[in-house]
């Protein structure tokens, strides 16, 4: 019997490989499985996901953390920054420009002359020269601490497949598979990684995508040999075509105490790292509470993950503030993502039912270009991106902010845009007449929405976890 590595390191891996069916298929074909996760909640999703064939492991995420701090730190620091930004200019490189200033921002004069200008220049160097980029992959390898030798030698796994190309911790993994002449595979579980993360933390053999545009960003912009990049849909969301996810609509208004009469509004926080959703979400309630609209509406404010994070201060600032708004005006309400606990936070794929009946059941659907437009596409829900700014953005010494308005460009909120998926507003009024457009006509932009999906995500036909399974069956 066959043994495959699976590292989920995250929550949205735990959603793409154990709650779409991907393993199972695998397991059904008669491979064995290991799943490499976060340590602390290990137990918990062993529990949840336990069936013979199925075995996980801690992916020792403290000791890698440990050695990425301990041991030539800013060598690592500087490798792993300049993957995140060294991509080919062949593809729109918009989100890496941000990064850039992002690290300018936030760093002081000594980092920016010792550091930052330095690694401009071998930024410069990696996007005109795919030479250099793969120089740098080879330089990461003498970072390859061998926490996982024990494993490898237990298990003896014929592939070893990560969510991510070695962009985060899982590098060390995948470091140490190569080394041990072991395949590698990523799986990209992220609608912005192949644009955002680009240079691979370590050498792969094979990816699996969501679509043809994935693909031409990795094999343009990293350099991927094009026959070795899969494309076979985005598993995690397999469960929306099924709707096997779905709640009943009165059960689902009962949960949050939504008044059946009226039209909903839905809010999902997004980008908070760059700028507050405050002016958003006061937009949407004072336009909700003063009857402005074409119908008696609602809001529902999905809080972002980070809103719970302790540092810096002003996410959770902001989330009280939310919470503030929800006390004061009778039809806004506030949802929070359930945590999973660990590493893996507010991401573990633990209220699917609740994502999935937000956006199925929201008359119009309002974020800042998150990923759940794509996931709002498959309702076939109104979306609309709001993109109201605070001038100064955060106003936090040391903590970088950008326009809402200025992001429009980067890879994929360009496609929303350019595919007429829905509609940008960029100040109360516009986002007023937006809201109006689509409570009128629901139908409104349809079959641009149903063309975006089969440009972004390819199969819909809730067929992606086989396929990629059978993807991943073949390269044993």
């Amino acid at each position: 019997m066959k043994t495959i590595f699976i590292s989920a390191d995250h929550g949205m891996a735990v959603i793409y490989f154990l709650q779409s069916g991907l393993v199972t298929h695998l397991l059904q074909a008669g491979v064995q499985v290991v799943v490499l996760t976060d340590d602390e909640t290990k137990d918990k999703i062993a529990a949840k996901f336990a069936r013979p064939g199925l075995i996980f492991e801690g992916l020792r995420l403290k000791q890698a953390q440990r050695y990425a701090a301990e041991v030539a730190p800013r060598w690592q620091g500087t490798l792993a920054y300049l993957r995140r930004v060294g991509g080919s200019w062949r593809i729109n490189t918009q989100a890496m420009d941000s990064h850039i200033w992002e690290v300018w921002a936030e760093n002081g004069w000594k980092f920016r002359l010792g550091v930052w200008l330095p690694a401009a220049l071998a930024t410069l160097a990696l996007r005109s020269s795919s030479a250099a980029r793969k120089a740098l992959q080879r330089a990461q390898m003498r970072f390859t601490p061998g926490l996982y030798a024990d494993l490898f030698e237990k298990y003896q796994p014929a592939l070893v497949v990560a969510s991510t190309a070695g962009w985060r911790l899982d590098r060390y993994l995948l470091r140490e598979a190569h080394q041990r002449q072991i395949p590698t595979m990523a799986a990209i579980v992220g609608w912005d990684n192949s644009s955002s993360y680009t240079i691979p933390g370590a050498p792969m053999d094979y990816a699996l995508c969501w679509s043809e545009i994935q693909k031409r960003e990795l094999v343009l912009g990293s350099d991927w040999p094009p026959e070795r990049v899969h494309v076979t849909g985005i598993p995690s969301y397999d469960g929306y075509f099924r709707r096997e996810w779905l709640l009943p609509r009165a059960e689902y208004f009962r949960l949050h105490g939504l008044d059946p009469q009226r039209k909903l509004i839905a809010y999902a926080s997004s980008f908070v790292h760059f700028a507050p959703n405050l002016p958003n979400i006061a937009a949407l309630a004072r336009l909700v509470e003063s009857d402005s609209l074409a119908e008696p509406c609602q809001l529902l404010i999905r809080l972002h993950p980070s809103h719970f994070q302790d540092k810096p201060k002003i996410f959770a600032e902001e989330r009280q503030r939310v919470f503030d708004l929800e006390k004061r005006y009778p039809h806004v309400h506030v949802v929070q993502p359930v945590a999973l606990g660990g590493s893996l936070g507010y991401y573990g794929g633990e209220d699917m039912d609740e994502k999935a009946s937000m956006m199925a059941y929201a008359d119009v659907f309002v974020t800042v270009y998150s990923t759940m437009v794509v996931e709002t596409a498959v309702h076939d829900r109104p979306i609309v991106a709001a993109v109201l700014d605070t001038p100064g953005g955060w106003n936090k010494p040391g903590k970088f902010s950008l326009s809402l308005q200025k992001i429009g460009n980067w890879p994929t909120h360009q496609r929303f845009r350019q595919a007429g998926a829905g509609i940008v507003a960029a100040d109360e009024d516009q986002l007023r007449q937006a809201l109006n457009a689509y409570l009128q006509n629901p139908a409104l932009h349809s079959a641009a929405r149903q063309q975006f999906i089969r440009d972004e995500i390819t199969f819909t036909d809730s067929s992606s976890a086989q396929r990629a399974a059978e993807c991943i069956l073949r390269h044993l």
